[in-house]
């Protein structure tokens, strides 16, 4: 089995947003059999949780600098555009 792909995922508090989207990023990867485990923050925690972490997922802007891909999203929470985000996630995740 290959080893989970590791993505924090942030908002500005790291409680319901982060929740929302921690979920619907493991139910969507695990359809397509790709092995993830989520770690939620605020958004201003981003740099001290970075270890080990394979792909940014944020709800707020942060900032681009931070040696993963960062995916900027809402949809999520709109549901506008988020088979377009899932598949940038699925691509960041196989791709690295």
């Amino acid at each position: 089995m290959n080893q989970p792909k590791v993505v924090l995922v942030a908002c500005g508090t790291a409680i319901a947003t982060s929740t929302v989207v921690a979920k619907g990023i493991e139910e969507a990867m695990r359809e397509r059999g790709i092995p993830v485990l989520t770690r939620q923050c605020r958004a201003s925690e981003i740099r001290s949780r970075l270890g080990g972490v394979d792909l940014v997922v944020s709800t707020t802007p942060v900032p681009d600098d931070l040696g993963v891909p960062v995916i900027k999203t809402l949809a999520f929470l709109t549901g506008i555009g988020k088979e377009d985000v899932l598949k940038q996630i699925e691509k960041a995740l196989t791709d690295s």
